[in-house]
C-alpha cells in the first residue's frame, strides 16, 4: 500500500510513520506548512507546526529513510480555519480550530491531494480507530487509551475518508508506551512535549489576539431581565461559562458570583447570571455529519424525528453523557440535529462542536447552533 505519514514533529507522527514502515508499506513522510509566518519558533509546548517542528519531522524521516517533503498549505489554512475562527467569534460564537484543521485540512485539502498523486490512504498520529462495522461499512471508535482518546477531534471525518485514513496508534495503551517505543526506535522526539492551546496564538492570549484583528467596540454587559450591570470592550472577548475579567459594576441581589451566559453580537452586548443558568437542557445545530452510516441507515431508527439513545461529548477532554438525539427535518429540507442530555450540561457555547457516539463508536457530530437554558428566566 502507498501510504502519505503526516508528520507533524512530534513524537504521535514520527511513531505511527515508523509502523507503518515496518509494516512493509511504501511511506511517504509530508510536514504541513500552516503558519504564514515561517520564522515562527516553538515555545516550550505551545504552538506546533513552526520551523522546530518541519526539522524534526525531517529528522525522523531521515532515520526511517523514506522521502520527505513540506507542502505549503498556509493559504489554505488561513482561510479555512484562522478566517473562520475570527468570524465564529464575531458571530459570538465559540470555534474550535482543531475541529476545522481537521476537517478542512488534514482529511480534505491533504487527503485529497494524496489520493490525486495515487495514495492510497493517509497516515496520523491521532488516537483512534477505525473497524469494520456489521454491514461492512467503515465506523470510527475510540482509541484503547481513553485518556489520550482523540476520536472527539475526528468526529468531522466522513465515511469517504474513513476509508483512506489510517491511525495505527489507536490500540496503543497509553502515550508513555509510545514514548519508550520511540526511544527504542532512536527518534529524538521521543520525549519532545505535546502541544496545547492554539496554534496559531502561541502565547495563549486569545483575547489580544482577536482585539488586533476586529478592534474593541464598548457594549454593554446585561443581566437576565436586560439590566445593564457594566460595560465590555468587545463582545469578541467574552465565551459562555466566563466568570473572570466582567468588571461588573452593579453586583448580584445576592451576592453571588455572575458568569457569561449569551453572547449577542449585534446587540453588542454580553448577557451574565448565575451558574446554575449555565445548565443546558438541550443542544442543536443545523451543521451536522455522519462518520459512516447515519442513525436511519444504522437501524438506530426507522425514521427521521425518532429518538434514538447515544452519548454525546461537547469538549476534547469532556465526559460523555448519556442522552436522546434526534434529526428534526423541516419541509423545505433543512434539518438540524437535537440532542438532549439526560442531566444538564454546563457551560455549552454555540460554535462548540457536539460528538454523539454509540457505545465506542463515532456515530455524527454537529456545530451547536443553539442551546435551551434549564434554568428559565425569573427561576
Amino acid at each position: 500500500m502507498r501510504v502519505l505519514a503526516a508528520m507533524s514533529g512530534g513524537v504521535d507522527s514520527a511513531v505511527a510513520a515508523a509502523r507503518a514502515v515496518e509494516a512493509g508499506h511504501d511511506v511517504v513522510g509530508v510536514h504541513l506548512a500552516l503558519s504564514r509566518m515561517p520564522g515562527t519558533l516553538r515555545t516550550g509546548s505551545r504552538g506546533c507546526c513552526t520551523i522546530e517542528d518541519s526539522m524534526d519531522a525531517q529528522r525522523v524521516a531521515n532515520l526511517l529513510e523514506i522521502p520527505y517533503y513540506v507542502w505549503d498549505f498556509s493559504e489554505r489554512f488561513k482561510e479555512d480555519v484562522v478566517d473562520d475562527f475570527v468570524a465564529e467569534y464575531t458571530a459570538g460564537r465559540t470555534p474550535n480550530p482543531c475541529m476545522r484543521c481537521n476537517e478542512r485540512i488534514k482529511f480534505a485539502a491533504l487527503l485529497e491531494k494524496a489520493l490525486a498523486l495515487g495514495f492510497d490512504a493517509v497516515v496520523t498520529g491521532h488516537y483512534a480507530k477505525v473497524l469494520p462495522g456489521a454491514s461492512g461499512e467503515l465506523e470510527l471508535h475510540r482509541a484503547s487509551a481513553e485518556a489520550k482518546d482523540q476520536s472527539y477531534v475526528l468526529g468531522v471525518l466522513t465515511a469517504e475518508q474513513l476509508a483512506h485514513a489510517w491511525f495505527p496508534l489507536g490500540d496503543t495503551p497509553s502515550k508513555e508506551l509510545v514514548r519508550q517505543e520511540a526511544e527504542r526506535r532512536g527518534l529524538a522526539v521521543a520525549r519532545k512535549p505535546d502541544s496545547y492551546d492554539i496554534c496559531f496564538i502561541p502565547d495563549g492570549d486569545t483575547k489580544g489576539w482577536l482585539a488586533d484583528r476586529v478592534g474593541e467596540t464598548p457594549g454593554d454587559i446585561v443581566d437576565r431581565t436586560g439590566a445593564v450591570v457594566g460595560s465590555h470592550d468587545g463582545a469578541h472577548a467574552y465565551t459562555v461559562g466566563q466568570r473572570r475579567g466582567l468588571r461588573l459594576g452593579t453586583p448580584a441581589p445576592d451576592g453571588r458570583p455572575r458568569f457569561v451566559l449569551e453572547v449577542r453580537p449585534k446587540e453588542n452586548t454580553v448577557v451574565v447570571g448565575p451558574k446554575e443558568a449555565l445548565a443546558t437542557a438541550e443542544i442543536a445545530g443545523s451543521r451536522f455529519s455522519w462518520a459512516g452510516l447515519d442513525p436511519v441507515a444504522s437501524g438506530l431508527v426507522a425514521a427521521d424525528g425518532e429518538d434514538f439513545d447515544c452519548e454525546v461529548q461537547i469538549r476534547a477532554h469532556a465526559d460523555p453523557v448519556p442522552a436522546v438525539a434526534r434529526i428534526d427535518r423541516d419541509d423545505d429540507g433543512s434539518a438540524e440535529l437535537v440532542v438532549r442530555p439526560a442531566q444538564p450540561l454546563d457551560g455549552v457555547a454555540p460554535g462548540q462542536t457536539a460528538v454523539v457516539y454509540v457505545g465506542t463508536r463515532v456515530l455524527g457530530q454537529c456545530t451547536i447552533d443553539r442551546t435551551v437554558s434549564a434554568v428559565p428566566v425569573g427561576a
